[in-house]
């Protein structure tokens, strides 16, 4: 990171999230993996060190930083694990709705326990057959006096075991396809919300992904975010729109760790006499990758300024920034095993799990073939338009 390019509190953030990362995540990341259990103490340590509301604003407890913050903070705790990065991460993802679609109430009400980490939030909107295609949910909230009752089951809800609140997203008009879509803030002790199986990932495997079953399911009235029904869908995308980049931070972060470990290692390493790093070949792989990172990692804080700026249409900036980071982030662990040879295919090692954590960014909160398609129909809507 050229460090000019930044604020110093952007600096001073980084540095401390790095050090965090180092004594405290890296430290326990393989016993998290194989034990497939959610990292309490890393938890305890991100509220003790004050980052846990990096994106959210001060007058509701955070830190008041944007998303620039934010990705640079996730980058560097997947530098030393992926699925600490992204558990991290789930809570911007589940606690934007409500900055984006909030009463100022309901930010009173939530956000500040999110902000002291004293609470975690998840983000409930895919379901069995409404994953790319959010807008055919099935899961229903029906009105009844001063409550609604939830219905349905939601799918991929990762960190929902472990969160107080949950960002549900529900159909209150059947019929009218993502227009009839509403969001709303479910309590974890609420009657009728039920953690439902646990999956048992390839990666990213310290932090819980889980299904959310929701059987007559009464909430307040006041749980529906923003007051007004038919603006989930709405509130779901400018929220995914902000989270991307979070997830291309990981990825970013994911790749560096690889590398950073793939460094030491060739160096290391001697064949023919000689250390593997010597050998042009590998030299040039080397280079790619670093090339490939810097790329990835500019395109992504540019992406995040953006927004940050208050820029209205961010749409195609963040997909293209999920989509470059996270290809990016598979072709580089990749690479890195391979550099490593058997022992990179070996769980004795450190590298092999970076793989496996990369494989999942191509694939949550919108596949990569999903940015394809939001990138290109961006590009024909400003060739039309002639801008």
């Amino acid at each position: 990171m050229i460090e000019e390019l930044y604020a110093p509190q952007q600096v001073e953030l980084r540095n401390r999230a790095r050090e965090l990362a180092e004594t405290v995540m890296r430290p326990v990341a393989a016993k998290y993996d194989v034990e497939q259990t959610y990292p309490w103490e890393v938890q305890h340590a991100i509220r003790d060190a004050g980052l846990s509301g990096v994106w959210i604003p001060k007058e509701y407890g955070g830190m008041g930083g944007g998303v620039l913050d934010l990705c640079m903070v996730v980058e560097e705790f997947s530098r030393a694990c992926g699925g600490m990065g992204v558990g991290f991460a789930v809570n911007a993802l589940g606690s934007f709705p409500v900055l984006v679609g909030g009463t100022e109430e309901q930010k009173q009400r939530w956000l500040p326990g999110i902000a002291a980490g004293e609470k975690l939030v998840a983000f409930g909107l895919s379901e069995k057959d409404a994953g790319s295609d959010a807008g055919s949910m099935s899961t229903v909230a029906e009105k009844d006096g001063d409550e609604y009752v939830l219905n349905g089951e939601k799918k991929w809800n990762t960190g929902g075991s472990v969160a107080s609140y949950n960002t549900i997203f529900a159909v209150t008009e059947p019929g009218r396809g993502a227009r009839g879509v509403s969001a709303f803030v479910v309590e974890e002790d609420t009657p009728g919300y039920s953690v439902g199986k646990h999956e048992d990932k390839m990666g990213i495997r310290c932090v819980p992904v889980v299904e959310i079953h929701l059987e007559d399911c009464r909430i307040p009235a006041d749980s529906l975010l923003g007051g007004q029904e038919g603006r989930g869908f709405k509130h779901a995308m400018i929220t995914l729109d902000r989270a991307r980049p979070g997830v291309a931070a990981q990825a970013v972060g994911l790749a560096q760790g690889a590398l950073d470990l793939t460094l030491e290692y060739t160096h290391n390493r001697k064949q023919f006499g000689q250390s593997i790093s010597s050998f042009q070949g590998i030299q040039w792989m080397l280079a790619d990758m670093a090339t490939q990172i810097e790329g990835a990692r500019q395109l992504v804080h540019a992406a995040a300024r953006t927004i940050d700026m208050g820029v209205k249409n961010i749409t195609r900036m963040s997909a293209m920034c999920k989509l470059l980071a996270t290809d990016v982030a598979m072709k580089v662990t990749t690479d890195c095993v391979q550099l490593w040879g058997g022992y990179g295919y070996c769980k004795d090692y450190p590298i092999e799990k970076y793989m496996r954590d990369a494989k999942i960014t191509q694939i949550y909160e919108g596949t990569n073939q999903i940015q394809r398609l939001v990138i290109a129909r961006a590009l024909m809507r400003e060739a039309a338009s002639g801008k």
